[in-house]
């Protein structure tokens, strides 16, 4: 795709707790490779809201739309990936809903006798990481003062975004990618693997934490890469 003979948009959704600019290294990666890219920037309130988001920067994108969600951006690409523009979707640690199920039912799902995610009581309806927590949990990888940044620049997670239910799961009309991020304490490396084995997901895994995308761009990019060049020949399916 990098040659300009397709044309084509990767769309990246991200997750709970941060914002689109945690992409950047792999926007960085992906436009130096001649790929077009969108950020997009859900507010994370509810599960209804950030789809709609997303939508409308797929209407916006040319296709075929490459969907990538890491973490609960999983739960946004796995609704919004029906939309016809999109041609696969590629999940970064990502939530992979059935119809039906919710981050939070997944979650209910997860081995109870690893690490725990050291989310705070919801507060008027949002969550919070344990800031002191968040390096160990939710970016091992990355440098303290990144994490620090990361911890002290939280998004307010909404408790309707972890309850929203998804109706028709994209990975059962659409191909899929995972990458599997073996040092996780988020979402646990055998979670990880189940979900993405009942969606029939083509799957990486790499050694790293939850924040792979901050700590390994060229990885994720590498990965997205080939979900562009696998597809970019195939007819798009709706």
């Amino acid at each position: 795709m990098g040659d300009g003979s397709t044309t084509g948009t990767i769309v990246l959704v991200h997750g709970g707790f941060v914002d689109g600019s945690g992409w950047q290294g792999v926007y960085d990666h992906l436009k130096k490779d001649g790929h077009n890219v969108s950020v997009v920037q859900n507010p994370t309130l509810s599960l209804d809201d950030d789809v709609a988001v997303t939508k409308r920067a797929i209407d916006a994108a040319s296709e075929p739309v490459i969907l990538v969600g890491h973490s609960y951006g999983g739960a946004v690409v796995t609704e919004a990936g029906t939309h016809p523009k999109v041609a696969a979707v590629v999940y970064i640690a990502g939530f992979v809903p059935d119809g039906g199920e919710s981050v939070n039912t997944l979650i209910a799902g997860f081995p109870t006798d690893g690490p725990q995610p050291p989310i705070l009581p919801p507060q008027e309806g949002f969550l919070f990481l344990d800031r002191e927590k968040f390096h160990a949990s939710f970016a091992g990888d990355l440098t303290a003062e990144q994490a620090a940044f990361m911890a002290d620049s939280q998004v307010p997670w909404g408790v309707n975004a972890l309850g929203g239910q998804v109706s028709e799961p994209a990975w059962r009309s659409k191909p899929t990618w995972y990458l599997v991020t073996t040092e996780d304490r988020m979402i646990p490396p055998q979670a990880q693997r189940t979900m993405s084995a009942r969606a029939g997901s083509t799957v990486t895994e790499i050694a790293g934490s939850h924040a792979i995308y901050v700590s390994q761009p060229a990885a994720v990019a590498e990965l997205i890469q080939t979900a562009v060049t696998a597809t970019s020949s195939a007819p798009i399916t709706t």
